[in-house]
């Protein structure tokens, strides 16, 4: 649960914010299912973590300041290289946001920070996210 901050001019909750929020869901998500942190795994696989390739939201409802929000975060749809990840965000039984994200497990290219490019899901994480 998080709590609404940070307003438009509408006094309602600045529509980034929730992008915001709904990236640290998606790295929550992970940690709950088991995978290490993205610092652990570069180490270990060399993944650096899971970039966002593609976002796409609808606004439902606003919020305000000092909502309690949910965002319940699944994996929709796993794919070679991406998965699709997808995002509800409510205040109580009131539906705020739907977002879906296209993300990849993505790995440096020759160690350039600038270059990174995306590699199969392992399958042991897939297994512990499923």
């Amino acid at each position: 649960m998080r709590t609404a901050e940070g307003l438009s001019c509408a006094q309602i909750v600045y529509f980034p914010n929730f992008f915001r929020w709904i990236d640290a869901s998606g790295h929550r998500f992970f940690l709950a299912c088991g995978l290490p942190p993205w610092h652990e795994t570069e180490r270990t696989h060399g993944i650096i973590g899971t970039p966002c390739v593609t976002i796409e939201s609808k606004f439902i409802s606003p919020a305000s300041y000092g909502d309690a929000i949910d965002i319940d975060t699944h994996i929709a749809q796993w794919r070679g290289k991406s998965f699709v990840l997808k995002h509800h965000i409510r205040c109580g039984k009131r539906p705020l946001v739907e977002a879906s994200e296209v993300r990849i497990f993505a790995r440096r290219v020759d160690g350039d920070r600038h270059r990174i490019q995306a590699v199969p899901v392992p399958p042991e994480w897939r297994a512990l996210c499923e």
